[in-house]
């Protein structure tokens, strides 16, 4: 069967691409750019995790500012560019993952192939949809929508759902909660058997190898404590990176597909059908402290005491964090030179320095060090009680940071038992000190809790009504009995 014809949103989507990657501007400009830049779009699964964690910082910043409305931000051009431009990301990251070149449709074009589909008029969400695998276009099954990915759907849900604010999937079902969650569902390994991928390239069909790429930056920390204090730190020297080769072969038979069509349909019968399984790899730091540290940036809460020590300390760890979080594997499979740990090592210790005299914010970053067991504590459950610890005395302090974080542990039961009862009382002294994100969940849980305490009451008058009406019913009857 023939190449499928591009459509006119394929060309938008590859001209928004280009323009990225060549810093260009977007027509009618793009709401965060800057910030997409930094979260590195390499078009790996782990870069969706990325972009969950700026939209919902965006989220947080939008409440506290009192910007967050979902109405008058899809009537600003530059902000439904920014979330289409996500869209054609994670479709482009969907299909790389099944060796595929993502087509997408519009709404007219969505109305006219997939007639089934109950979308809705003038629904910027459902506006636009990809087909990333193509087990539809090269069936007889026009109708069928199982290809179908709707982008749009999960980037307004981690912007502005809420109790009152659900997404209802077009397809179906619940509107996944970010961009990667949505995307994993529907890899090659998440797929029933029977849409097992047909490989076409000879060259495919060997076993996935691994490729050494040596890291572009040798720029070495120094370890003396003038270079700990003063020094401005560029990228880290780590070991070589390892790089999975699919993601190589999945461009190359993504950008000659239109030439080996031909030679595909005349010896598709010989080919062997495998099931593709991309490992998805988690994200470098646990959602939990990749939180805190942007809580750290951007919620300010004063300090009095150690803000040298801290700043030091920061400096040279912001630097570990970075590199870290452009990795593509768990941050205890980083691996750094014995000079760089002890660089490390020299900022952790400036850092207890700053927490001992009671700057909350140190207290945090040492904390989540001890929880993650990254040898501040030789003991590994002494650090984990050292680390709660640490949250619980900077909670103390009313820093809201650190009384959020608390309330996940609680709920979450890491490194304390299970207790929902102090969860919500810390959610709610969080909420009191102007942390936005327990603002707003605080008052999702009372709209819910005035919802059901107004549900009862109507449930309560009814039974008065009903009780009323029966004994009218019962006078009715004496009173004609006795007549």
């Amino acid at each position: 069967m023939s190449a499928s014809p591009l459509t006119p949103l394929d060309y938008i989507a590859a001209g928004y691409w280009q323009d990225f990657l060549a810093g260009r501007p977007v027509a009618g400009g793009m709401a965060y750019e800057a910030e997409l830049h930094q979260c590195t779009l390499d078009e790996s699964l782990a870069s969706l995790q990325r972009i969950d964690i700026l939209l919902s910082q965006i989220r947080r910043d939008m409440i506290k500012s009192g910007t967050w409305d979902e109405t008058t931000l899809l009537a600003d051009e530059r902000y439904r560019n920014f979330m289409v431009f996500l869209a054609f990301y994670a479709g482009r990251v969907l299909a790389q993952q099944w060796q595929y070149t993502p087509h997408w449709f519009g709404e007219f074009e969505l109305r006219k192939r997939y007639p089934a589909l109950p979308l809705l008029t003038d629904d910027f969400y459902q506006h636009m949809a990809v087909v990333y695998r193509n087990d539809v276009e090269d069936t007889d099954k026009p109708n069928a929508t199982d290809s179908l990915f709707f982008a749009l759907g999960p980037i307004g849900l981690r912007l502005f759902g809420h109790i009152d604010r659900p997404f209802q999937s077009v397809q179906g079902g619940q509107v996944a909660s970010g961009l990667y969650q949505a995307v994993s569902a529907r890899l090659p390994n998440a797929i029933d058997s029977h849409h097992a991928l047909p490989i076409a390239t000879e060259h495919a069909t060997k076993e996935v190898t691994e490729t050494i790429v040596p890291q572009h930056s040798r720029q070495s920390i120094q370890t003396n404590t003038d270079a700990v204090n003063h020094t401005s730190y560029n990228e880290l020297q780590t070991t070589p990176e390892i790089v999975q080769t699919d993601t190589l072969l999945a461009k190359t038979a993504s950008s000659t597909a239109p030439l080996e069509t031909a030679s595909v349909a005349s010896s598709q019968a010989a080919l062997k059908e495998i099931e593709i399984k991309p490992t998805i790899k988690p994200a470098p730091t646990p959602e939990l402290f990749s939180q805190l540290l942007i809580e750290l940036d951007e919620i300010e809460v004063p300090q009095i005491a150690g803000k040298t020590e801290y700043e030091q300390a920061r400096k040279v760890l912001d630097q570990f964090e970075q590199h870290i979080a452009k990795q593509d594997k768990p941050r205890a499979q980083v691996a750094f030179s014995q000079q760089h740990l002890a660089a490390k090592q020299q900022a952790l210790a400036k850092l207890q320095d700053a927490a001992h005299a009671g700057n909350s914010a140190a207290m945090l970053r040492l904390a989540m060090y001890e929880l993650l067991g990254e040898e501040v504590n030789a003991d590994k459950v002494a650090g984990m009680e050292a680390g709660v610890e640490w949250v619980k005395q900077a909670a103390s302090k009313d820093d809201s940071r650190a009384q959020r974080l608390l309330s996940k542990l609680y709920y979450q039961g890491f490194g304390v038992p299970q207790d929902m009862t102090n969860g919500k009382y810390w959610l709610e002294q969080a909420a009191k000190n102007g942390h936005p994100e327990a603002a707003s969940l605080m008052s999702q849980w009372q709209q819910a809790q005035t919802l059901i305490s107004t549900q009862k009451q109507e449930q309560h008058s009814l039974k008065r009504y009903q009780l009323l009406f029966a004994v009218i019913i019962v006078i009715a009857i004496l009173i004609f009995i006795i007549v």
